[in-house]
């Protein structure tokens, strides 16, 4: 059984309460979104050029990578609320067959945004079907079996498909070419994450010190879902142990039972770079090797572990396979 962890930067798929107060907290509009400014510059740009074409006019289809838990969900909101469409949300394992995908577009209006998370994980039938309606606003589906079996082409409305992945390499080259914007999203600043933390503690009707609110931000991998994960655990300590002020001795003591480290690290983290330490010490080690000593599978190991240990220097990548840089024995050292 799968241990919960509190760095986790996906949500659980089966935590209905977490989705709902994420939901609460996501911004709305460029103004309320913080961070990502690149990526909202050109966007604004994209979307002030679609509003000044006038009715008809479409925003191109939006790809969005990177690491889980920056905010790519709450983007496509965002997209959406400016372009003054509807949203429509969906993920590549919801959509089984290519009668979904059918079902889904056709019940689509004009200068609607459907946003597809986990896109990598489409299937290829269905995937050959979103080819002709992103490139051509046509739907191609084939009606009946056998000799008797004949294509249909049914128009669509003009939309605008946002993808978000995790895994840019896993995306299959025809579905990438067809996306006329794409972007990453990147690890956030710590001054950054301050004001998240700060703008969901006004939210949640929490006081909390300046003290605290830096390190909690120091604490939070650079990434928002974290950060707002972590606030709401020492919030419940605060009004379970103290007064519901969230100051940094209270901090401190939150963040010690939750067993996060100053770098924001939690005893997964530690645990492989410890079997990696204690096995094959500065040798490379295979991904496969990492999984089978962790008992995770390496996926996980490539897009949950590696993605923050890579950006803060602990671990790095050599052509025969992963190592612990001196930053990273240093730090196992220390904990």
């Amino acid at each position: 059984m799968a241990i919960e962890r509190m760095v986790e930067p996906n949500l659980a798929p089966d935590d209905k309460e977490e989705e709902q107060v994420e939901k609460t907290l996501r911004p709305i509009s460029f103004d309320e979104y913080i961070g990502q400014e690149h990526l909202k510059n050109n966007l604004k740009l994209a979307i002030d050029a679609v509003k000044k074409r006038g009715k008809g006019a479409v925003l191109d289809h939006v790809l969005l990578y990177g690491p889980p838990g920056l905010g790519k969900t709450t983007m496509a909101g965002v997209i959406a609320h400016e372009l003054g469409s509807s949203l429509r949300v969906t993920s590549g394992p919801a959509i089984e067959r290519a009668g979904d995908l059918a079902s889904i577009l056709t019940n689509l209006k004009e200068g609607d945004v459907l946003f597809i998370d986990e896109i990598h994980r489409l299937r290829r039938s269905v995937e050959e079907i979103l080819y002709s309606a992103m490139e051509d606003y046509k739907l191609d589906i084939v009606i009946g079996k056998g000799p008797a079996a004949r294509s249909m082409r049914l128009d669509l409305p003009k939309i605008t498909i946002i993808g978000a992945t995790t895994r840019t390499g896993a995306l299959a080259g025809p579905l990438r070419d067809r996306f006329g914007i794409v972007h990453r999203l990147e690890y956030y600043k710590e001054p950054e994450i301050e004001q998240i933390i700060s703008r969901t503690s006004r939210i949640l009707g929490t006081e909390i010190k300046p003290e605290a609110l830096e390190l909690l931000a120091s604490r939070s991998r650079l990434t928002p879902r974290i950060a707002n994960r972590i606030f709401r655990r020492v919030r419940d300590y605060a009004d379970v142990n103290g007064d519901g002020i969230v100051d940094k001795v209270v901090a401190e003591k939150a963040l010690d039972l939750m067993e996060i480290d100053y770098l924001g690290l939690d005893p997964a983290d530690r645990n492989m770079l410890s079997l990696m330490w204690e096995n094959y010490g500065e040798k490379p080690v295979g991904l496969t090797t990492i999984a089978a000593l962790t008992g995770d599978e390496a996926s996980t190991i490539e897009d949950f572990y590696e993605p923050y240990l890579l950006q803060m220097g602990l671990l790095a990548r050599t052509p025969k396979g992963r190592v612990i840089t001196e930053k990273g024995r240093k730090h196992l050292q220390k904990t």
